[in-house]
């Protein structure tokens, strides 16, 4: 079975090797020179590629993003910067031979369905390579070119903007701090890009305002104990009280620890709806800048004028010479016609990876959400679900079902994140849902009778990859001990100095032991029972 696989960037990697890992046949198309997609920094902004600033550095962990069977380097930082990230890519490319398999400086131009497409399920798929064309026919197409593709900056949403006289851009354009020195900055949006924007220019620029319509819960990578945030947040037990307590217990909570840095309300950050917990901003640095002034937080922008920005709780700052609307990007498939993926700020696709309606389940999506966790999990997982429906070993339910589905999940949506968060998901949830489609989520109960020490890792500890290698298909045998050394791996690039360890308490840990050990067995119970 011929496979298209569209983009060498974290989705279309993982997607040739899962292809491989079934038996398929991938030919992947990317329209750069080199794999990394979104991570791989260019100085200059290309014209439908992915762009990103020279000090990008991730989000999420080392432990909590890398493949599920190919970690990083125990010596490698938690966070790492963009140029590691490629590096990371281009090591996991020549471990399991991919690159013979990507066609590179080629453009998807197009994919239509075959005149057959009914009875075969395949696809023509369009390229251009040096100037010249050429359509081959695939028996399956996997789209991984990702969301940050097209700027969403709704200018007419600003009154006055087509008077300012200043410099106004897209976060896309955004490179380095060169070049704005002494300059009077407005960043409008919010969101993990603009907070960036907004701490690194602070250095530069003479003064820095920062926009928000709505406000944001701000988190820093270094969380409790000082070890990574999503370590500490995204473990099965958290995630189960997360999702069965009150809401008005889960707000409360949740103000409580985002207040415990800083007081958000005092900085000008509290969210508007506490209720929906869109994804957190991401910035050690945040609080800092705005404690010292180098950073104002305004309201929403009400109108520009010449020189000027008038907010809409009535103050005006003048003299401003740049602004920087970080409003996010639009999805979009130009080479996909609009009747298979139809976009309206909305993904009609069962499980974020197939379109409805379709004949034959012989294209998927991968990498379109925004799980509140790493992404590159997800996409994994995606890729080898995708690949076992294509060879046949997985089915997908009738139409009607599928829809049924897609609307559940539009009402959690609107739950938990409000409307205009189309791509956000949980992602313990997700995974464990796309997992059980495979056969491969983590079997609690019985790791509690086989291996209960496992077992409590597996509750309690983070939920890394790894656990989606423990059983199944495409079972890792090095799972349980990538699993059990998680944070043996953590503090390897940080302690970096000897110190004394404290001494332990030998009898308060077999005490928290044996009560880890019930609650365990009452969230297996609630979570897993048969």
């Amino acid at each position: 079975m011929k496979v298209a696989v569209i983009g060498a960037g974290n989705s279309g990697l993982t997607s040739i090797k899962c292809c491989l890992d079934e038996g398929l046949e991938p030919v992947c198309f990317e329209r750069t020179d080199d794999v990394g997609g979104l991570w791989n920094y260019k100085p200059e902004v290309q014209d439908g590629r992915a762009s990103i600033y020279e000090s990008v550095v991730t989000n999420t962990s080392k432990e909590m993003m890398c493949y599920s069977d190919f970690p990083f380097p125990e010596d490698c930082p938690n966070f790492l910067h963009n140029t590691k990230m490629v590096e990371y890519y281009r090591q996991y490319a020549e471990r399991f031979g991919l690159l013979k398999y990507i066609q590179f400086k080629t453009l998807v131009c197009s994919v239509k369905k075959h005149p057959n497409f009914p009875m075969t399920g395949q696809w023509e798929v369009t390229t251009e390579k040096d100037g010249k064309k050429q359509t081959s026919i695939f028996d399956a197409v996997i789209v991984c070119s990702g969301h940050h593709t097209d700027p969403h900056c709704p200018l007419e949403s600003f009154p006055g903007i087509s008077k300012f006289k200043g410099q106004y851009f897209h976060s896309k354009e955004y490179k380095t701090s060169k070049g704005f020195k002494g300059k009077r900055v407005l960043v409008v949006g919010m969101g993990n890009s603009g907070t960036d924007l907004a701490v690194e220019l602070s250095r530069t620029a003479s003064q820095v305002y920062l926009s928000t319509r709505r406000g944001c819960w701000v988190m820093s990578r270094v969380f409790d104990q000082g070890f990574p945030w999503d370590i500490c947040f995204d473990t099965r037990f958290q995630n189960l009280l997360r999702n069965t307590l009150p809401t008005s217990i889960i707000t409360w909570m949740t103000e409580k620890k985002m207040n415990e840095w800083f007081d958000h309300a005092h900085y000008g950050l509290q969210p508007r709806d506490s209720t929906q917990f869109k994804e957190p901003l991401f910035n050690d640095e945040l609080p800092s800048r705005i404690i010292c002034g180098y950073i104002v937080v305004k309201p929403n922008v009400a109108e520009f004028t010449e020189t000027s920005v008038k907010f809409d709780d009535g103050s005006i700052e003048e003299n401003i010479d740049v602004v920087v609307f970080a409003t996010g990007y639009q999805y979009s498939f130009p080479f996909i016609d609009k009747s298979i993926i139809k976009i309206e700020n909305k993904i009609n696709l069962y499980k974020s990876v197939f379109p409805k309606n379709l004949e034959k389940a012989t294209l998927g999506v991968i990498g379109l959400i925004q799980p509140l966790g790493p992404i590159m999990a997800a996409s994994e997982i995606q890729a080898r679900w995708i690949a076992r429906v294509f060879k046949g070993l997985c089915k997908l339910p009738s139409q009607d079902r599928i829809q049924k589905d897609i609307d559940l999940k539009k009402k959690i949506l609107l739950q938990r994140f409000g409307k205009e968060y189309s791509l956000q998901l949980d992602y313990i949830e997700y995974l464990d849902e796309i997992a059980t489609e495979i056969g491969c989520k983590p079997n609690i109960l019985g790791l509690l009778v086989t291996d209960p020490v496992l077992a409590l890792k597996v509750v309690f500890g983070p939920c890394t990859p790894a656990q989606y290698r423990l059983r199944g298909p495409g079972q890792w045998p090095m799972a349980r001990k990538q699993i059990m050394t998680t944070f043996d791996r953590i503090l390897k690039p940080t302690k970096t100095r000897v110190v004394r360890a404290h001494e332990e308490k030998s009898s308060s840990i077999v005490y928290v032991m044996g009560a880890l050990c019930i609650l365990a067995l009452l969230f297996a119970l609630v979570m897993y029972r048969e």
